[in-house]
């Protein structure tokens, strides 16, 4: 019951915000808790982590250092062009940005378990990038987007340590001291998860209920171009460099599921509620599509004794 809960977070995300879009005042109430959730969700990915998945990155320094360029170059010129094409205004634009510069999703982790993919190297990659994204992503926002909207780099950065770095570093001790009583917790911090990033996308719809009609559809499809580029490209490029099969659908899904969650609390900190909107609707297609082509490869690897066997790495079910 409880991992058919977690699995149906996009319908939750739907429902929840649709009652946001038809009811808003509550939830524009609650505007002011998005950075705090937001620093839970960091603080659960901690707790999931250990030393030993950071060591692991010296066990594959090439598909690492691999994925880690395409995800801070490949997300964030895609997002900038898409913005582009479409005509984006400003603050759409900046929203489209903030998704392609921040570091990728935790989601990533299962969708690789489900594809058959490396998920200690998944872990790993979600990892280091967070780690690196906490200078990373502001300084990427402020070489594409300065032109657009004034950036408040500094004030980015400090954001950042201590909605990032800060809990998880604090998850990741608490769990290597603490690793009997925080086991026992592990099958319910998906579930905290969902239910935290799922207010988070119904406060931001409700933010911008107004527009959201209008905008949304278009928005919605700069979203999916956006995420199905990145998967793409993340998986042919390490594809051509000659990675394995297993690593190939590894660094595809660390590209191109994002922590839109982080988005959505970084604009909505320093920027307009609508620049909120891509990082909400990339935080519900991304597991859609994730999940999509991850049962597509498993699928594969079924029927294909020569594809990848599935990984013995545990991981949450979210």
């Amino acid at each position: 019951m409880l991992r058919l809960t977690i699995q149906l977070f996009p319908l939750w995300a739907i429902l929840l915000s649709a009652f946001a879009l038809f009811t808003p005042e509550p939830f524009v109430a609650l505007k002011a808790s998005i950075i705090p959730l937001l620093a839970f969700i960091m603080l659960t990915m901690g707790l999931t982590l250990t030393p030993a998945d950071f060591r692991h990155v010296l066990k594959q320094p090439k598909a690492v250092l691999v994925g880690l360029v395409l995800q801070f170059s490949v997300m964030p010129l895609v997002a900038l062009l898409v913005a582009t094409l479409l005509q984006f205004d400003a603050d759409l634009t900046l929203g489209m940005v903030l998704v392609g510069c921040v570091a990728g999703g935790t989601a990533s982790n299962v969708m690789c378990f489900l594809a058959k993919g490396d998920v200690a190297l998944s872990i790993s990659m979600t990892a280091i990038s967070t780690l690196a994204g906490v200078v990373l992503t502001p300084l990427l926002v402020e070489l594409l987007a300065g032109q657009v909207v004034d950036i408040p780099l500094l004030g980015m950065m400090l954001n950042l340590f201590k909605i990032v770095l800060i809990p998880v570093v604090l998850g990741v001790l608490l769990n290597h001291f603490f690793r009997a009583p925080i086991q026992r917790l592990a099958p319910l911090l998906p579930l905290f998860s969902v239910a935290a990033i799922v207010l988070i996308i119904a406060i931001v719809v409700a933010l911008n209920a107004a527009t959201l009609p209008t905008i949304g559809p278009i928005v919605a499809l700069a979203v999916v171009l956006h995420n199905t580029t990145g998967l793409a490209l993340g998986y042919l490029v390490a594809k051509q460099l000659g990675l394995p099969e297993k690593s190939c659908r590894t660094i595809a899904l660390e590209v191109g599921l994002q922590n839109s969650g982080l988005a959505v609390a970084l604009a909505m900190k320093f920027f307009a509620p609508a620049s909120a909107l891509a990082g909400t609707l990339f935080s519900v297609w991304h597991n859609v599509s994730g999940s999509m082509l991850a049962s597509w490869w498993r699928k594969r690897s079924s029927e294909d004794p020569s594809q990848p066997a599935a990984s013995s790495h545990e991981v949450p079910d979210a």
